[in-house]
């Protein structure tokens, strides 16, 4: 119990914060219905709606938690820095969220078609509402998975994983223009907020600045024994 405590107790940082946002994102989805603000920018008129991206949409959620896990059993220091990447993009959208709710109006009112991809879009919209949207956590985390796959030597030394990871990440990003679930703010945003968070994360190696930091607090402690 105690071995496999040690090997798998860097999953406790997952778990903590999957409840955390869990919790926190419902409570805002129920709550925070009226907006303050509505999103929208002139070039969001021009961009047609297209159910097939609803597809890249949903695919999103094995894209990120996928690379996730993947670096959780087979590369710590990159898992390591993806929940940085991804708890602090996460957690500062939630703190947006609730301090300044917004929301869309860009969603067709009727289907402009009929088919399997209009009524899985139909299905999305009833369980997800237009609220809570800046910025784009879909685009962001979409970001930080393909960053995490370049900066994973088992992946990034296979062009077909990272080719196809790129492209997945591209759908993925313009997917929550084409199903109308974004604003292109929204997108821009993500996209400021995933290249600070870059510097932050990759150039100025934060994690490895916290690690180092813990080791020598613990030496201090043992040489005060």
């Amino acid at each position: 119990m105690k071995n496999f405590y040690e090997r798998y107790k860097h999953s406790i940082p997952l778990i903590a914060y999957a409840i955390i946002y869990c919790v926190w994102f419902a409570y805002i989805e129920k709550k925070i219905t009226q907006p303050t603000t509505i999103i929208h920018m002139k070039v969001d008129d021009l961009i047609p709606f297209c159910e097939v991206f609803v597809i890249p949409y949903f695919l999103w959620f094995v894209y990120v938690s996928g690379i996730l896990f993947f670096c959780f059993f087979k590369d710590k220091q990159e898992y390591y820095r993806n929940c940085m990447f991804l708890f602090t993009g996460m957690t500062i959208f939630l703190i947006i969220s609730t301090l300044w709710p917004n929301g869309h109006h860009l969603r067709p009112y009727i289907m402009p078609r009929e088919n399997i991809f209009t009524r899985i879009v139909t299905q999305l919209y009833s369980i997800d509402t237009p609220t809570n949207l800046w910025p784009s956590i879909h685009v962001y985390n979409s970001i930080g998975a393909h960053l995490a796959v370049v900066h994973t030597p088992l992946l990034a030394e296979n062009k077909k994983v990272r080719t196809g990871s790129f492209i997945l990440c591209i759908l993925i990003i313009l997917s929550t223009v084409f199903i109308k679930q974004h604003s292109m703010f929204d997108v821009i945003t993500a996209f400021i907020m995933a290249a600070v968070m870059y510097l932050v994360v990759y150039q100025m190696d934060i994690v490895a600045f916290f690690q180092t930091y813990h080791t020598n607090w613990k030496r201090r402690k043992l040489r005060q024994v």
